[in-house]
């Protein structure tokens, strides 16, 4: 099969640029607004997209370290949100995250187990380790733990939810009236883990769905964070301002893959892309300019504090000046490095850097015609610097019918992209295998070696 792009839309109702619920077509009430993220579910099946992606967090911002800005200050935890979607879609994969740090691995298994049952199998669990010092204090902490701590938690959490999934072998079920036998025992096994942070008897209570169990996806970008998601991601959600920088990401993380035993194709490199979408590039730059002109300057401060880690305190700098430096965080690290770097790169000042930032948060911003989009994603994608994207549209739900619209059809003229969907899972449609379940794929293989 001829290797096509695969994509996912990161759709927050409250829009994805800091300034977006400002605009004229973007509801302000979007956040929280189901009737409008039903809209954008439809929308973004209409587009073919692989998954409808939802970041997730785990406190509430006041301001002073803010990424979200104000209209994101609310919304829906994205598990809930995404089982009263599921039903009212055939395709639409939904990809939400949870958080490694402060849900136990049986709470995570469950929630994405149903959601998987309740949507024929098109669940994706987006794993974080949450980093930030306001979700901290929501979980019995003063401080949160640190970079290394979350990591390690993190690997071992996933290990666990992966185990209580194979908990239910795929054939388990008999559900006999009349002879009285509703499940084989014997293909029911508890998962009886005992590690370091986590202990777990099992079985889990929910069992497996037509894709096996759903997608992993992780986002961390720090060695750490590469270690994770080589050992046991399926997608990789990453964050890249250059071919160069994607490439040198995508090999290791492929190389890193390899390491574990496992075949580098089964696992996605999916950047993040903020296009800004026109019929010209002129009228693309006119979309960027009016969104841009409507960013106050304190949420453009706090999107800065956020970015990098809530330990750069801006007030009194001159926001035409440098971005002075930053200390060391435990939060995001990765993220805290690459907006440095983007301000370094560019000569910014502090109110061009969160001008710029302040759509994509570090991801590829692109401003162009369908066609320029469409090369600079073909780039990408032929080049080892992509396997699809993760595309953020700046503002909702026009920034997301743009692409579909105008980008889409360049993608499919140019065979990159799908004409129809290839299968009913998310796992098929992002052509990933079908997980085995380890415990039939243990008594295959004594079977086989009898």
């Amino acid at each position: 099969m001829t290797r096509k792009i695969r994509l996912g839309a990161f759709l927050p109702g409250g829009g994805q640029h800091i300034a977006s619920w400002r605009h004229p077509d973007q509801p302000a009430d979007g956040a929280t607004n189901f009737e409008f993220h039903k809209q954008l579910a439809l929308t973004a099946e209409r587009g073919l997209f692989d998954a409808y992606f939802l970041a997730d967090g785990l406190a509430t911002s006041f301001g002073g370290t803010s990424e979200g800005g104000s209209a994101r200050i609310a919304g829906f935890e994205p598990v809930t949100l995404f089982a009263a979607l599921a039903p009212l879609t055939r395709h639409l994969g939904f990809i939400a995250t949870a958080s490694t740090t402060y849900e136990e691995p049986y709470n995570t298994a469950r929630k994405f187990a149903s959601l998987d049952l309740i949507s024929g199998g098109r669940a994706g669990w987006n794993v974080v380790t949450t980093a930030t010092e306001a979700a901290a204090r929501n979980f019995n902490l003063d401080r949160q733990h640190p970079h290394a701590f979350r990591y390690a938690r993190a690997q071992e959490h996933i290990e666990v939810v992966k185990a209580l999934w194979d908990s239910f072998e795929d054939d388990v079920f008999i559900r006999d009236k009349e002879s009285g036998e509703f499940f084989d025992r014997t293909k029911l096994h508890r998962t009886n883990h005992h590690g370091a942070h986590f202990k777990v008897e099992g079985p889990l209570n929910v069992p497996r769905s037509p894709q096996g169990h759903p997608i992993v996806v992780q986002a961390g970008q720090s060695d750490d964070g590469r270690n994770l998601a080589a050992a046991t991601a399926e997608v990789v959600f990453t964050a890249h301002q250059h071919l160069h920088t994607a490439q040198e990401f995508y090999r290791d993380i492929k190389a890193r893959a390899v390491g574990h035993g496992r075949d580098p194709n089964h696992i996605l490199i999916m950047p993040g892309v903020s296009p800004f979408v026109g019929r010209t590039e002129e009228e693309a730059r006119e979309k960027y300019e009016r969104l841009t002109s409507l960013i106050l300057e304190k949420d453009g401060v706090s999107l800065l504090n956020g970015l990098t880690g809530g330990t750069l305190d801006l007030t009194g700098y001159d926001l035409d000046g440098p971005l002075p430096p930053a200390p060391p965080t435990e939060g995001m690290k990765s993220r805290q490095a690459l907006i440095r770097q983007i301000a370094d790169e560019n000569n910014f000042t502090i109110r061009q850097l969160y001008q710029w930032v302040a759509s994509a948060r570090g991801h590829f911003t692109i401003i162009g015609s369908a066609v320029q989009v469409a090369d600079t994603l073909q780039e990408w994608f032929e080049n080892e610097g992509a396997d699809g994207f993760n595309i953020l549209p700046p503002w909702l739900p026009t920034g997301l019918d743009d692409f579909i619209d105008l980008v889409v059809p360049e993608l499919q003229r140019r065979g990159l992209f799908r004409t129809a969907y290839e299968g009913r899972t998310l796992r098929e449609n992002l052509g990933l295998p079908f997980p085995q379940n380890r415990w039939a794929a243990r008594a295959a293989h004594l079977a086989a070696a009898e």
